[in-house]
């Protein structure tokens, strides 16, 4: 009964926080939270990543863009079928909370959304950087934080509870750090002692 208890406490705390975050909302907050979440938005981000993976490993780049296809159908297809799994409905779904989330452009996504699959993708990718470009500190936390106001984006829009996006990072971060590993072992037996990682 104690468990129970906690567990409908935690939902509900959850509950409140996307409540906060997204009854926060104006006209500015509306089109900037729309935009962070649009992934053809970030093309350049991604560009600049691409070139500072060609400058670091040249010819070894394909290798690279190997293990990010990895990484993305991981997180992205391990994210849908935990929200297969679990099914918990998307707040802007949820009938009690119909006439309480705010939604932008009336636009709302899948039934489910635990875990988030945005959340889940942009930090594999911060963790994959992380780890193919043998960051420090400050880079490392300004791709992390990128990464954090996109998942802020998807509680703000209405489309997913902290917790999904919470589960969505952890899941995204495991799995980032795993394919990173998998890249420097996979190029210490594919080029030996030549290779740049």
């Amino acid at each position: 009964m104690g468990f129970l208890s906690d567990f409908h406490g935690i939902l509900d705390f959850d509950t409140q926080c996307l409540l906060a975050i997204n009854g926060a909302h104006n006209e500015v907050m509306d089109f900037l939270m729309w935009w962070v979440s649009d992934k053809l938005i970030w093309i350049p981000l991604y560009a600049f990543l691409l070139y500072l993976f060609y400058r670091k490993y040249k010819k070894y780049t394909w290798l690279i863009l190997v293990s990010v296809v990895v990484l993305i159908t991981l997180s992205d297809q391990g994210s849908v079928f935990i929200k297969d799994t679990v099914m918990r409905l998307r707040p802007c779904h949820e009938p009690a909370l119909y006439d309480l989330v705010h939604r932008v452009h009336d636009k709302c996504g899948g039934r489910y959304g635990f875990v988030s699959s945005h959340a889940a993708n942009t930090f594999a990718l911060a963790a994959f950087v992380t780890g193919a470009l043998r960051w420090k500190f400050i880079p490392s936390m300004m791709i992390f934080l990128w990464a954090a106001l996109v998942g802020y984006s998807r509680i703000y829009l209405g489309v997913h509870y902290p917790l999904d996006v919470v589960g969505g990072a952890l899941l995204g971060a495991m799995i980032g750090v795993f394919v990173s590993y998998m890249l420097l072992i996979s190029g210490n037996r594919i080029y030996k002692t030549s290779w740049p990682y």
